[in-house]
């Protein structure tokens, strides 16, 4: 086991290093050249996202489809994973993880339009769309489809469930399990025999929460996500605002610390902190940068193709907004708490504190509430997550076996939760990773080979912004 497991890291540290980044980033910049930098559109994706096209056909709104999507996206890796990536390559990441998030629209934008206009409907009306879809109708590559939904719906129960079910059990334990060995003897006595009673009570509770939500369907999936995600969202980045007030005195250093060690190695700052040299910088903030933001994995636009929309462009341009609030706005603001926090705080230090300890030291700096901020914000961004990932993994599902594998699969979802604070599934994880990246290779080549539809599609909607231009969507067997 340990030999399987050896091969699996080793085979993951290749696979999401520079084939996988180079793969990626290349993707970013040449649809954001072929679309003519989409990216000048982001205010009008954000316009059309709060704009109903009820006439249109889809199962939610086009908000709706956003918010579900930011729930996958924004997860734990937005607060954690900038804190790595800071430790790694220096304040220099957090401007390469900016950069990637800018040019990551163009990608996040190109494969929501081809799910949207490759999308079908089933015969009681549901919306399925993705990768598997636009590979099979516009590339006659069922093949390949059918391999991009077996990853996804593998995939799903590792980074989109354990993982994230994992992260709320760690983050309720140390915060609830000192509070109760030190508020009575037979509280600590009962957690010292029963180390595993507080994540079990955690797996239960959310297996319970999540269980009411996705029986519902994708209707009620988007309903919990609309209100979520802004709340979530909103927070969290309250809470950044209020730090950066506190830091206000270094912001200026801050931005120029950024700036110069992206490009150069600056020497000893704060806290251990120092330039990596551009080399390490970038490496580390493209990579958080492409992890975070998911654009070119071939998830989001499986819900995008749900969403009621007159036009694959309107859906495609609301979507890609995705990538900006999830890595231009919040990661960046991440970034920013921890840099100026490390310059102004001596006892915030990466030599001595990792990503997740970077974090929670910078919003302890806020008296009373930055505790419960951050905490608020793990537990409400994973749980997000688990949820817009169960959607992707049923929907990879229904592509291969029907409706008749919904019902186990979401039995199966549920078990997960429950079981996965209480066990070490690290190899799991692992393959969850492999899976993960290995989801992302169908995803592009679709991309790639259908960029010209969408050049076509881009320019004709521009062109035309006031037309109504109804795709007309197959109906195909349950």
């Amino acid at each position: 086991m340990t030999l399987i497991s050896t091969f699996i890291e080793t085979f993951n540290n290749y696979l999401w290093g520079a084939p996988m980044i180079l793969l990626l980033l290349g993707t970013h910049i040449y649809l954001t050249i072929r679309t003519g930098f989409i990216q000048r559109k982001t205010f009008t994706g954000i316009r059309l996202s709060v704009t109903r096209d009820p006439d249109s056909q889809g199962d939610i709104s086009q908000f709706a489809a956003l918010t579900t999507a930011l729930a996958s996206t924004i997860g734990t890796g937005n607060i954690i994973g900038v804190g790595t990536a800071i430790a790694l390559g220096g304040p220099g990441a957090v401007l390469w993880c900016w950069l990637t998030g800018v040019f990551g629209i163009a990608t996040k934008y190109s494969e929501s339009l081809i799910a949207v206009k490759y999308r079908v409907k089933t015969k009681d009306g549901t919306m399925l769309g993705g990768a598997m879809y636009a590979l099979e109708r516009g590339l006659n590559m069922k093949w390949l489809g059918k391999i991009f939904a077996v990853l996804g719906a593998l995939t799903a129960f590792g980074i989109g469930c354990g993982v994230q079910v994992n992260a709320i059990s760690s983050i309720v334990n140390s915060s609830l399990a000192p509070a109760l060995s030190g508020a009575s003897e037979k509280a600590s006595g009962l957690l010292n025999t029963y180390p595993w009673i507080i994540s079990l009570a955690v797996g239960l509770i959310v297996g319970a929460v999540t269980c009411l939500v996705i029986f519902g369907g994708v209707k009620s999936i988007a309903r919990v996500c609309e209100r979520l995600v802004p709340f979530m969202a909103f927070f969290y980045v309250v809470g950044c605002v209020a730090i950066l007030i506190f830091n206000r005195a270094y912001l200026a250093e801050t931005f120029s610390i950024i700036f110069r060690s992206a490009f150069t190695e600056v020497k000893s700052i704060a806290g251990g902190l120092v330039g990596t040299g551009i080399m390490m910088s970038a490496r580390y903030g493209i990579a958080r940068g492409l992890f975070s933001n998911e654009s070119g994995m071939g998830s989001a636009p499986i819900v995008a193709a749900a969403a009621q929309t007159r036009n694959p462009v309107r859906q495609a341009l609301v979507s890609a907004t995705g990538t900006f609030w999830d890595t231009v706005v919040v990661c960046l603001m991440t970034g920013l708490v921890l840099v100026s926090s490390i310059i102004g705080n001596d006892a915030i230090s990466v030599a001595t504190l990792e990503g997740g300890e970077l974090t929670s030291a910078a919003f302890s700096q806020i008296p009373y509430i930055g505790q419960p901020i951050l905490i608020v914000g793990i537990i409400t961004f994973a749980y997000s997550t688990i949820l817009g990932w169960s959607y992707y993994g049923e929907r990879c599902l229904e592509y291969l076996a029907g409706k008749k594998g919904l019902i186990p699969y979401r039995v199966a979802w549920i078990l997960v939760l429950v079981i996965a604070p209480v066990i070490q599934l690290e190899l799991v994880w692992s393959i969850a990773d492999t899976l993960n990246a290995l989801m992302a290779i169908p995803n592009l080549i679709a991309v790639l080979l259908l960029s010209n539809v969408v050049v076509r599609e881009t320019k004709h909607y521009l062109n035309h912004l006031d037309e109504r231009d109804e795709t007309p969507i197959p109906v195909i067997q349950d």
